[in-house]
């Protein structure tokens, strides 16, 4: 089995902290699809701490017998991205992407080129970002091995002909748990834990240590299937701030759900947040 992205070595519990989670919003997001093919994604969000609303719409078209997908997005700041994948057309594994976006109010540009190479003991990836100061220059490589990962990344700016981000990662994946470290611009430490304790509960640790500020973080996590329609997420972390969630299948592509984050030291205090989300699916 091919190892993961860089961006994915820590997915598992990075997604037990994050998925179901969102606060002072209300969100919604419909998801369809035409007899074509083509897929409509629409999001609309409400932040109740600025009142801002904010939208988006997305298309996306595959054609699998070119390995081809266009994907385009227009925003309610009225900016407009596109992109073109290639997918295993020069090489199998090889992926190459360009992106770009336009803003018509401010007339900005910006555009990429992405590529990205999957083998069964490495993933390798290469961006190209074009900047009016120079280009940007980022990457990554993960090696695998019987579990075993190892993975580098890196950003490096032309125009200041530096690198402006350095990091490091290793980990180990098991059957049902994973172990990972990172060590980020040789100034944050950081690691966690994932474990599946059955096929209903999962939990996760991490924990960070940041050596300009001497700063500790610490955080803990935990999911439950009640049952194939219903799954509650709980987290804490070392400022006694817990996070609830709360996630419902209403029926066959409709799914609710409520969270909240809660200030324990300050329970009579307020400053609670809470968020709703409902996604349609057809």
């Amino acid at each position: 089995m091919a190892p993961p992205k860089f961006g994915d070595l820590n997915k598992q519990a990075t997604d037990i902290f994050n998925k179901g989670y969102f606060f002072n919003v209300l969100k919604l997001d419909v998801k369809t699809r035409t007899a074509n093919k083509v897929n409509f994604n629409v999001i609309g969000e409400h932040n109740t701490e600025t009142a801002r609303t904010v939208g988006s719409l997305e298309t996306k078209y595959v054609v699998p017998e070119y390995g081809l997908t266009f994907l385009e997005k227009w925003n309610t700041d009225n900016l407009l991205k596109f992109e073109v994948t290639a997918d295993d057309q020069l090489a199998q594994g090889f992926k190459i992407v360009f992106d770009g976006s336009l803003s018509p109010h401010t007339g900005k540009k910006t555009a990429d080129l992405r590529t990205s190479f999957v083998h069964d003991k490495a993933h390798v990836e290469t961006n190209i970002g074009f900047d009016v100061a120079g280009p940007i220059l980022n990457g990554s490589v993960v090696l695998g091995h019987q579990g075993w990962l190892a993975g580098y990344q890196y950003v490096y700016s032309t125009a200041k002909a530096a690198l402006t981000k350095n990091n490091l990662a290793v980990g180990f994946k098991g059957r049902d748990f994973t172990l990972f470290a990172n060590l980020n611009d040789g100034n944050e430490v950081g690691g966690s834990v994932y474990q599946r304790l059955n096929n209903r509960l999962e939990t996760g640790v991490q924990l960070a240590w940041a050596a300009n500020t001497n700063q500790t973080r610490f955080a803990l996590a935990s999911k439950y299937q009640l049952d194939s329609q219903t799954a509650i997420g709980v987290k804490v972390n070392n400022v006694c701030q817990v996070g609830v969630s709360f996630q419902q299948l209403l029926r066959p592509g409709v799914k609710l759900t409520l969270s909240g984050l809660f200030e324990v030291r300050n329970l009579n205090a307020g400053g609670h947040k809470v968020g709703l989300g409902l996604e349609l699916e057809s």
